[in-house]
């Protein structure tokens, strides 16, 4: 049997179970056998036919449908790390993931351990807005950071920086090469969830507006983003270089910390 398909089996087994049956409409008399929601009540739930619903918790080789777990994820009232695993499980992409837009917010902590940091430090979100950066990351991104109020509804956003910004090109030490590789690594980011409304319409400004942009979208290059050295050639400081360090939040994975680290200073 399919180890994932197995495991799929499995999680919709103890998520059945953990259902208290009145919650649903259903008795819950001393005669049920079944603890939580029989296999059935799933299938009726989820109005699909019970015998394909006790296939897919076997692990048979079925082909389960995204709108199929869909109905299942609301039926079980499943947590958004539950319905992510419950997709990841089937192999399939979760059509929930593809229609929001929301907005992503900077933990306050967060905002709070960057004022602290010595360093250049900002915290990224799924489109490469930029939602919180310290003092040290506005005094590098002269002409950029220095000048945004971190209170004003628009964002900043780093490839609008790299692409639409002359002072970037100034800036950034080898920029074409920088610029093709920071491409790469925003469609590796955002490779499961290119339908996203906020993201298509990043895409096509910049598509639109930058000649560069268009052409690096276009090669389909996919790199992680990673550390390593990032030179700039900043109008005050003069050349200096980092190590840059991205770190994730584990319950925010969508969202990047960038720490900069002076190496030759």
């Amino acid at each position: 049997m399919d180890t994932r398909r197995k495991e799929l089996g499995d999680f919709l087994q103890v998520l059945r179970q953990r259902c208290a049956p009145q919650d649903f409409g259903f008795p819950a008399g001393s005669r049920r056998r079944t603890q939580g929601l029989r296999r059935e009540e799933v299938a009726q739930l989820a109005s699909i036919s019970p015998t394909w619903y006790t296939w897919i918790e076997q692990g048979r080789e079925v082909n389960v449908s995204a709108e199929v777990l869909d109905r299942l994820a609301q039926v079980l009232k499943l947590t958004r790390s539950e319905r992510d695993y419950l997709f990841e499980m089937a192999d399939r992409r979760d059509p929930a993931g593809s229609s929001h837009d929301e907005l992503d917010e900077a933990p306050q902590i967060l905002v709070a351990m960057l004022a602290d940091m010595q360093i250049p430090a900002y915290l990224m979100g799924r489109t490469w807005d930029l939602l919180a950066w310290n003092t040290q990351a506005a005094m590098l991104f002269t002409g950029w950071l220095d000048v945004v109020d971190q209170q004003s509804p628009q964002r900043p956003n780093l490839l609008r920086f790299v692409f639409l910004l002359p002072e970037a090109r100034i800036l950034v030490d080898q920029w074409e090469v920088r610029a093709k590789r920071i491409v790469a690594e925003f469609r590796a980011d955002c490779r499961s969830r290119l339908e996203e409304p906020a993201l298509q319409r990043l895409v096509n400004e910049l598509t639109q507006s930058s000649p560069e942009f268009a052409l690096f979208w276009q090669q389909h290059d996919v790199l992680e983003r990673q550390g390593g050295e990032r030179g700039f050639h900043h109008p005050q400081l003069g050349d200096i270089t980092f190590q840059q360090f991205t770190l994730h939040p584990v319950d925010q994975e969508q969202l990047k910390l960038v720490l900069l680290k002076p190496m030759n200073c």
